[in-house]
């Protein structure tokens, strides 16, 4: 069972129904793949596979640090979850203290987008703030998951928390990179790390122009599932227990055209009919739970976010059926507000994401190893990369509100020129949890681009850097760390 804990809305089984089965046929046969001569693409210092949240902050911090870096991204755009897949929430960035955690480039990205009136976010006198408007704000939008915690004399808070326009966030987080001085290269899929011996030394990729090679002196896998650690000599994890929030697809689609007063004023103004349109939506197979957006130009736009259990979320079958299955599903709840919601009349369905939501999947079990433990403790890691706020656990998180991630975490045991600086970072299934979300991966992303620019200026292993020459980079470009 999966509950999504933005609405409440419950949705049970894992996995293809059984009709799907019979398509799996990994390890079945295989064939024998000819060797053949591969063009060499680019030449770099940097390689970041994958464009998402924590491969941004990869490349620009990379090359804000002199290296000559590329960015390899699949899709036409950059932005991953936080656009591609309409996850354009970047939540937990303070804590119920009103205490802001995570800054550095993805305060950066927020403060541009803002800037675009592409972003929004409460103001600062609301971090923490018991305000009861502010708070029924986003109670009325939904969305009190991602902003509403309860402080310790158990009183409503609101959290520091963005959300960004999609559209808006890809051309600026193109611009970001590029400003950077890192080339850019999309519609490219990396298929697999170039080695020789334990060293990674660059990678293949499949385009329409055919297959090629980039080399590269370090390579950061920030594809969000750790495509390469497959094919590196390093240990992996994929536990996902039922349930939890990181075994579980997103399904993510906006309804546009929706008088939203109307709404609001059927549910003010007449609670027993609303009763009664709701059960009839949800008889028929429907949901009537869903998000009126919060971004200043959109209004009349509505979110409907849909978590569906699986622990197999790398799958080719499962991801089709998923997206089969989900769309056909969001079609008929779209006609079913439409017919007995007010305010959904002259509604149509303005978007769905076009890359699947993935919560979880393969992790590296790298040089440190993350775990509950990690959660509640107080005392910083002497390679501390970040702070998060932890707000998802209670009482614990009352008593423990900061979490801290050593660069450790980033590094694998066994293999040189190679981090990790997405959702894959090492970590168990409890720390994932809570800290594998689009704000994260951004801070990892930052502090990988950075390390890997100071070992090729210095000569060393990016597992053998001066972390003092990386904290000082990092609090150069408005990380927030404990004090040293």
């Amino acid at each position: 069972m999966a509950i999504n804990a933005s609405t409440g809305e419950v949705f049970s089984g894992y996995g293809r129904p059984s009709q799907f089965e019979h398509k799996v046929t990994y390890g079945v046969k295989s064939i024998p793949e000819a060797a053949r001569e591969v063009n060499v693409l680019r030449e770099v210092d940097v390689c970041v596979v994958g464009g998402g949240p924590g491969g941004i902050a990869a490349a620009v911090s990379a090359a804000r640090g002199g290296a000559k870096t590329l960015l390899i991204e699949r899709y036409g755009h950059l932005g991953g979850m936080s656009t591609g897949g309409l996850v354009n929430i970047i939540p937990n960035l303070g804590d119920t203290y009103g205490r802001q955690a995570i800054g550095g480039f993805c305060q950066e990205l927020i403060d541009r987008l803002a800037a675009r009136n592409g972003a929004t976010y409460p103001e600062k006198k609301y971090w923490g703030s018991t305000d009861k408007d502010e708070v029924q704000k986003y109670v009325d939008a939904n969305m009190m998951h991602f902003y509403i915690r309860r402080n310790r004399d158990g009183e409503r808070v609101t959290l520091y928390t963005a959300v960004i326009d999609p559209e808006i966030a890809k051309d600026e987080m193109n611009t970001m990179v590029l400003e950077s001085g890192a080339e850019l290269l999309l519609h490219c899929w990396v298929t697999e790390p170039i080695m020789e011996g334990n060293q990674v030394k660059g990678v293949m990729v499949e385009t329409k122009a055919g297959r090629q090679a980039v080399l590269a002196k370090i390579v950061i896998d920030c594809t969000g599932d750790g495509d390469l650690l497959p094919k590196v000599p390093e240990e992996t994890v994929d536990y996902m227990p039922e349930g939890s929030r990181i075994a579980q697809f997103g399904w993510i689609y906006w309804i546009a055209n929706v008088d939203i007063d109307a709404y609001f004023a059927f549910k003010r103004e007449k609670p027993e009919e609303m009763k009664a349109v709701i059960k009839t939506i949800m008889e028929a197979g429907g949901s009537p739970h869903f998000s009126p957006g919060l971004l200043k130009n959109q209004h009349g736009v509505v979110w409907v976010h849909r978590l569906i259990g699986s622990l197999h979320q790398t799958e080719p079958e499962e991801m089709t059926y998923i997206d089969v299955s989900a769309r056909k599903r969001a079609v008929r709840n779209w006609e079913l507000l439409k017919q007995y919601m007010p305010g959904f009349e002259k509604s149509f369905i303005m978007l769905s994401n076009p890359q699947l939501g993935t919560s979880g999947g393969r992790r590296l079990v790298g040089e440190y190893w993350l775990t509950e433990a990690d959660m509640d403790s107080d005392t910083p890691f002497p390679d501390t990369i970040a702070i998060f706020a932890d707000n998802d656990r209670g009482v614990k998180s009352l008593d423990h509100p900061r979490t801290y991630v050593p660069y450790r975490a980033l590094v694998p045991k066994g293999t040189e020129g190679f981090l990790v600086a997405c959702r894959a970072f090492s970590a168990d299934h409890d720390f994932s949890e809570y800290f594998n979300l689009i704000p994260h991966c951004m801070c990892f992303g930052q502090a990988a681009g950075h390390a890997a620019a100071i070992a090729l200026q210095d000569g060393v292993s990016v597992r053998d850097i001066d972390f003092s020459k990386l904290r000082a980079q990092l609090l150069k470009y408005g990380a927030i760390l404990p004090e040293a």
